[in-house]
């Protein structure tokens, strides 16, 4: 199995190595991997052709939609946002829309942000909340790709789940935890879509 274990800038690939990316999109070779195991520097996947590949990075940041990666050998593999459970905000005005983004980035909730939507994960108390301020929101299947910065915690990951109190002053608060350095394994695409993006701890070695 092959491991991948350097991050490669995109905009700074040789013709040849812009070549086999541009080679493995026409084979479909490559992976597709949800928000949530984007964050993991330590993981088992599968590509779009089933073949099983570890991923052991350096503790950065998250990996982005497009990036490349690539193993001791130099054989590369780029890595693209899976469509995975969303909610979808939108305003009457943007002004409104405005004001969701500042009180769910109050929330230091993972928010991508587009000139006519926010999208976060799904959460039936934030859904509440924007509610009852004249936002309207749906559930939808989209590539999650938030803003950085405000959620990234100290190893660069948000934390992922929230224990929710209410209070008359301040809606309601967040508990996080951060996600163990440990293996995962997740599915192609194609998996992905019949589990609607769901990953899997693994604790097993890449062998």
């Amino acid at each position: 199995m092959k491991i991948y274990t350097q991050r490669l800038d995109p905009a700074a690939l040789s013709v040849k190595q812009q070549a086999v990316i541009d080679d493995q999109k026409q084979a479909q070779h490559f992976l597709y991997l949800d928000f949530d195991t984007r964050q993991r520097s330590r993981f088992k996947a599968q590509t779009q052709q089933q073949q099983d590949v570890g991923i052991d990075l350096p503790r950065t940041e998250t990996i982005k939609n497009g990036s490349v990666l690539a193993d001791k050998h130099g054989e590369l593999i780029q890595v693209m946002a899976a469509k995975q459970a969303l909610i979808e905000v939108t305003a009457d005005n943007s002004f409104d829309l405005m004001r969701g983004a500042y009180h769910l980035g109050n929330r230091h909730v993972p928010l991508m942000i587009t000139p006519d939507a926010l999208y976060f994960e799904p959460d039936h108390v934030l859904e509440a909340m924007l509610g009852q301020l004249g936002l309207h929101t749906q559930a939808v299947q989209a590539a999650f790709e938030p803003e950085t910065g405000a959620y990234k915690g100290e190893h660069g990951g948000h934390a992922h789940g929230h224990a929710h109190s209410h209070t008359d002053s301040h809606g309601h608060s967040h508990a996080h935890h951060s996600h163990a350095y440990a293996y995962a394994h997740t599915h192609s695409a194609q998996s992905a879509q019949s589990d609607n993006g769901h990953s899997h701890s693994d604790g097993n070695a890449y062998d």
